[in-house]
């Protein structure tokens, strides 16, 4: 899973260990913007027979907005969804300006709006073995979710959606990662690169820019807040 890898990333760049408003490197999931559901959609999602897994699942629009935000150094405040009643908080999460945004989501070069805000793309590649196991252990420990409906899910939507969304979108990338998190080598040249961004980006604030590997960009921070996105 890409979000593992980010969270491998962060832990060997020692930015989980430091302040949220002094982070420089910060992690973004496309999970945050799931769209509000209709109160049909809403049903299905609660009988495990809505697909998360297609692009229409998600706000589009509201990435977009939230990404030009962040390349222009702005603070944002992300949606928090509850997956367990399939609907969107009212507080969010509260991203600070940062260096290096990493943002991890299944099909998030899917759309090709989107796709041309991100300076580098990785592809995890994992088996398929690998996926739904955790999958399951996720779904089960995280979203309150039972193993019969995890694998109904899985062979009904996840696994074609997979196949027909995701996949294709391999060809988009830059990097490609086997094995996920297992592959230190391809992750320690990942972070190898963020530091030299990281490096460059100090000297550049310190003369008051905005330096980006691309973008300027912000990072998260855990504080919630009440206001609503």
């Amino acid at each position: 899973f890409c979000s593992s890898v980010c969270s491998k990333i962060m832990e060997l760049l020692g930015q989980n260990e430091i302040d949220h408003h002094q982070r420089q490197v910060a992690i973004l999931s496309q999970d945050s913007f799931y769209r509000v559901l209709t109160p049909e959609q809403k049903a299905k999602a609660l009988k495990g027979q809505f697909n998360f897994d297609h692009p229409d699942a998600f706000d589009n629009d509201l990435i977009s907005t939230t990404l030009w935000d962040i390349k222009e150094g702005k603070t944002v405040h992300i949606p928090v969804y509850d997956f367990v009643s399939h609907s969107r908080k009212e507080e969010t999460v509260v991203l600070y300006p940062a260096d290096v945004v990493l943002f991890e989501g299944i099909l998030m070069f899917y759309s090709q709006e989107i796709r041309d805000l991100f300076q580098m793309k990785l592809f995890v590649d994992t088996d398929a073995d690998t996926r739904l196991s955790r999958r399951v252990l996720r779904d089960i420990s995280e979203r309150g979710r039972d193993l019969e409906s995890v694998l109904a899910q899985y062979i009904t939507f996840v696994k074609p959606a997979f196949e027909e969304f995701c996949l294709p979108t391999k060809k988009y990338a830059d990097v490609i990662i086997p094995r996920g998190a297992d592959n230190i080598v391809a992750i320690n040249l990942i972070v190898q690169h963020i530091q030299d961004i990281l490096n460059g980006g100090l000297t550049k604030r310190l003369n008051g820019w905005f330096n980006s590997y691309g973008t300027t960009k912000k990072q998260p921070n855990m504080e919630p807040s009440s206001r609503p996105h």
